[in-house]
């Protein structure tokens, strides 16, 4: 029987009760265990201890910070980023023999994890239209074919060019720079499905799109909110911030459907609390709240504060800072003050009693900061969320102030980045007119496409080229059938990648694989070894330089490959210099110093221990928005109906996965092994649908466009969701997110809060707990 492309090698789902802590030595233990399956113990060792480490290896995992130099451990990186980072440094190898033994069309038909497991890519591969086999060609060959490919466009909007957040400054800013001397601002990135959304909020509100928080902020908050994040297993190293935030005196609350086990309690192993103490606990106040209600929570906090300046005026609101630092609050209260109390209590599934708590923990605080990610971003109403998270930070003056202020968590290590260099749809005029001061070409003006627009001119024919750096844009991009289904409409597909992925079985009528230096290997240019910089979710912006010998003699820097692209597209009259961007990546930095605020003087600086800390403008009371000041906003909460008989569904990550690639199929904090075609439900939900323990279901989709979108045998483990909800692991699930289903505003899929039956199919109830 011909295997589901995203099916895992047949194991025994054992389930048992979920853990209530995080790390401790079992994550020492596992994180080894993984890398030496991959690699040797010297080659492992050599990866860590440059980990995260001053003039070392940036982790090329999630975006959080790292300590100040001087005040980094010598192990500095956590259990998924040694296996991510060892995952990498594989000594496994994906030869021309093996693309020889395996045709594009079983290829297709293996899992996630099998084709992640194979090892690196070692040379440029090349599918030919009607082949079903990748084959050998050289680099020139490669090159003259994606040129030929781009001149013979109609236009240059016909290509579409996506990054992952797994670039490093130099190639985003590179590949930004060829697209639009090509004519085109289609440059999506893995930001539009993940953090979209808190950018367009942002920006709205304070005028930025970033965070405004430090490491030192988080340390010295009063109060922190986790909201819509798995610290445990999607940034681990924030659990030591939080651990640090605990000793110097901060309360913590959590807001998850899922009791996840991170924000429970830490056992930090680099400390003797940790190894053989009980650790620290994370969550002082854990609100297990309904999927989508986190607009309402804090409409309803903000509420309950208005009410209390009421009873106590000028105790309560910063009101000079509301004074001097904003605009609309008058009209942002008046409609806060008429929000329902039923809609609140329906949208949360909390009571008044827990949001009243909550408040209470606020007026005790002087200096709180919101942490999010994609529990937030990834609903329709995301934009309108994060709008209110930040009504509730000005309220009491929590933003531009010390140990206060905005924090969403980004989860690839340069995603922010790469939109600092350029890779957006939607630059402003103030960049695109620092490019054409530079370089001598005035960069095209109309906004590009962003990841589901580009879906959508695939899928339509108005794109026929697509080029991947790095990532794995099928995986990660909604409704599977139809994105793979549009990317075969392409003439041409390229992917710039260090390991093989389900992009590179869904072909256009041509497709090549281009492989690339990984973040851990030497990169050696005609000027010298080159490193390339990487900027965090603080806004630091440091260096990051391999340290082992590349994979393969073929591979080329990401840098090298785009600039022999353009080179080869756009031919030596473009002005601008390829040759020596290759060939020294410090002359990249350069340019970008005369154009990006902020990274002046860039070579010199970055250097430095410790990098570059940009400047944030709204700490220096600076709000670049349309009013000149920080914003308040009025925000409409809709009640999610849901059926009787359906659920609401949220997609997530397991504990053994990073991004769209799982390493294995366990994930050992919910207690689940063996399998990742499982679905959570709550147990009343289970009993409550005529369904038991282990059953096996289809994920049925319900969406207003009549297309049935089913994911098939899904074995029902009962978990203490909130009630009404859901949760089972993407990409496997992401055929159920509808193309169409976008935050509104930002265009940002939604993966969360996805109506779904659960259909029956032939019963098998041997899964219970045990």
């Amino acid at each position: 029987m011909k295997k589901r492309p995203d099916e895992e090698p047949d194991e025994a789902l054992k389930v048992t009760e979920p853990k209530a802590w995080a790390a401790g030595v079992p994550a020492v233990a596992h994180a080894l265990e993984y890398s030496l399956q991959q690699t040797s113990a010297r080659r492992a060792g050599e990866t860590l201890l440059a980990m995260n480490q001053v003039d070392g290896i940036d982790c090329p995992g999630c975006a959080w910070a790292d300590p100040a130099p001087g005040r980094r451990h010598r192990n500095e990186y956590c259990e998924n980023g040694a296996k991510h980072i060892n995952d990498e440094a594989t000594t496994r190898r994906v030869t021309a023999d093996f693309f020889r033994e395996h045709p594009v069309s079983e290829l297709a038909g293996r899992s996630d994890a099998w084709l992640n497991q194979q090892g690196r890519l070692t040379e440029p591969m090349v599918k030919r239209p009607g082949s079903d086999f990748y084959e050998p060609i050289s680099w020139h060959d490669a090159f003259g074919l994606m040129a030929e490919e781009l001149t013979a466009l109609g236009s240059p909007d016909e290509a579409v060019f996506y990054t992952s957040g797994r670039a490093g400054n130099e190639a985003a800013f590179t590949l930004q720079l060829f697209a639009r001397a090509l004519g085109t601002n289609n440059l999506p990135d893995c930001s539009n499905m993940c953090h979209e959304s808190s950018g367009y909020a942002l920006h709205e509100t304070l005028g930025t799109g970033k965070g405004t928080v430090s490491l030192h902020d988080l340390h010295h908050a009063d109060l922190i909110f986790l909201v819509g994040q798995n610290p445990g297993s999607n940034h681990p190293r924030q659990l030591s911030a939080l651990e640090q935030a605990k000793r110097n005196g901060a309360r913590v609350i959590a807001v998850n459907p899922l009791p996840e086990a991170g924000l429970l309690r830490f056992r930090n192993p680099q400390t003797p609390r940790g190894v053989i103490g009980p650790g620290v606990q994370i969550a002082d106040r854990f609100l297990h709240i309904r999927s989508g209600g986190d607009l309402a929570l804090f409409q309803g906090v903000n509420r309950l504060l208005l009410e209390a300046e009421d009873a106590r005026p000028g105790e309560v609101l910063d009101r000079d800072f509301i004074r001097t630092d904003t605009a609309g609050f008058e009209e942002f209260a008046a409609h806060v003050r008429g929000v329902d109390w039923g809609d609140i209590l329906a949208s949360t599934g909390l009571t008044r009693e827990e949001i009243e708590q909550t408040r209470d923990e606020v007026l005790r605080s002087e200096r709180v900061v919101v942490c999010w990610a994609m529990g937030i971003t990834q609903h329709k109403h995301a934009v309108a969320t994060v709008r209110e998270i930040v009504n509730f930070l000005l309220l009491r003056g929590n933003v531009g102030r010390a140990g206060a202020g905005a924090c969403p968590v980004r989860g690839h290590s340069n995603v922010q980045g790469d939109r600092t260099m350029g890779i957006w749809e939607r630059m402003p005029e103030s960049f695109l007119d620092a490019l054409r001061r530079e370089f001598g070409f005035d960069p095209p003006r109309a906004h590009g496409l962003d990841s589901v627009n580009a879906i959508k001119a695939m899928r339509e024919g108005r794109v026929r080229f697509f080029l991947g750096l790095a990532g794995n844009f099928v995986r990660a991009a909604p409704d599977s059938a139809v994105t793979e289904q549009a990317v075969r409409r392409c003439r041409l597909t390229a992917h710039i990648s260090t390991k093989l992925n389900r992009s590179h079985t869904v072909c256009g009528e041509s497709a090549l694989i281009l492989p690339t230096l990984g973040r851990t290997e030497r990169d050696v240019q005609a000027s010298g070894e080159q490193f390339v910089t990487v900027e965090n979710s603080m806004s630091e912006v440091h260096t990051s330089r391999g340290r082992l010998r590349p994979a393969s003699p073929l591979l080329l820097s990401e840098v090298a490959i785009l600039s022999r692209l353009a080179r080869r597209t756009l031919g030596s009259g473009s002005g601008i210099p390829w040759e020596e961007f290759e060939a020294d990546y410090g002359a990249i930095r350069d340019r970008i110093a005369r154009i990006v605020p902020g990274l002046h003087d860039y070579n010199r600086r970055v250097t430095r221990p410790g990098g570059i800390q940009l400047t944030n403008p709204v700490n220096e009371g600076v709000y670049s928005n349309a009013a000149g000041r920080a914003l308040f906003t009025r925000n409409v909460c809709e009640v999610l109906r849901v059926p009787e008989g359906h659920l609401l569904l949220q997609t997530l990550r397991s504990h053994d996965q990073w991004n769209t690639v799982p390493y294995t199929s366990e994930d050992r904090y919910r207690g689940i092994s063996g399998s990742r075609r499982v679905v959570l439900v709550h147990p009343d939900d289970v009993a409550g649908l005529g369904l038991v323990a282990g059953q096996n279901v289809d994920l049925v989709g319900v969406w207003t466009d009549a297309v049935e979108r089913r994911a098939e045998d899904f074995r029902v483990v009962p978990y203490p969701t909130a009630r009404g909800c859901a949760a089972a692991y993407y990409p496997e699930t992401n055929v159920l997110a509808p193309l169409e289903s976008v935050a509104e505003k930002s265009n940002q899929p939604t993966y969360k809060a996805i109506v779904v039956r659960l259909e029956p199919r032939a019963s098998r109830p041997d899964g219970s707990r045990g």
